[in-house]
């Protein structure tokens, strides 16, 4: 495989040992209502996605096996998402995730990260090749029944809440409310989905940029004063690991936009 990006920032406040993690972990965790690890291999996996060493994660998570492919879903897919400058390597990568993501499921069908990551893994893959042609290929209803069932499994999942709003207005935005309809996208669910999101995860840089998006798609300009707001507070956030730093980036990137 092809040497990945390397994380663009010092990462040495994001770099701490199995111990100092197992500490940090709740707070680490609230997006993704992970449980702790009760394997070591599974900790120094998580460790090194923490210090935005998204490669040695992903091969770590996949060495160690069991719990430890939830860690090489989520490090390939962030790396994907954030840092791969080549589309096609990224369309590949999120395609890769949501496989394996899929086989993970089919294996262990109670694990709502597996359901998860294969969903924001075609989340983005759609929103690669366009919305549009993904719902005409069917992975409309794929990604959406992934996300209520990962809510289903684990109702505090915080990403999975902004994942499925976003899925809502990106569906709207793209092909307006009555052909959504037919793929399920409500304006109003989607709302509720941010709110409760930040509702789960009040300090979530990622969930009010995704808000301030929705709210844009969903209903233009006069909800532009409130994005900015919401753009504004994520670029304030304290980033806790190396993918909050990234998602703090991007809210500061909108802000200059």
């Amino acid at each position: 495989m092809a040497k990945w990006t390397a994380f663009p920032y010092d990462n040495a406040a994001y770099t701490q040992d199995a111990a100092a993690l197992k500490k940090q972990w709740a707070r680490l965790h609230v997006g993704d209502a992970e449980p702790l690890p009760k394997e070591e291999k599974v900790l120094a996996a998580w460790a090194l996605f923490h210090a935005g060493e998204f490669q040695k994660a992903y091969d770590a998570g996949l060495k160690a096996g069991g719990a430890g492919v939830t860690v090489a879903n989520k490090a390939q897919a962030i790396y994907a998402n954030y840092l791969e400058k080549s589309e096609k390597t990224k369309l590949a990568m999120f395609q890769e995730v949501a496989e394996r993501a899929e086989a993970q499921a089919a294996e262990d069908p109670k694990n709502a990260s597996a359901h998860y990551w294969m969903a924001y893994a075609l989340g983005r893959y759609s929103q690669g090749i366009s919305v549009a042609k993904a719902l005409a290929q069917g992975l409309g209803s794929k990604v959406k029944n992934a996300l209520e069932t990962t809510i289903k499994l684990s109702p505090k999942h915080a990403d999975a809440h902004i994942a499925l709003g976003a899925f809502h207005a990106e569906v709207i935005d793209k092909v307006g409310k009555l052909l959504g309809k037919t793929q399920g996208a409500d304006a109003a669910t989607g709302l509720k989905l941010y709110q409760q999101a930040l509702k789960l995860n009040p300090a979530s840089a990622i969930a009010m940029v995704e808000y301030a998006n929705g709210l844009v798609m969903l209903e233009g300009d006069k909800r532009m004063k409130e994005a900015e707001k919401l753009y504004a507070e994520a670029a304030a956030c304290e980033p806790a690991d190396a993918m909050e730093r990234l998602d703090v980036e991007m809210a500061k990137a909108e802000l200059e936009d």
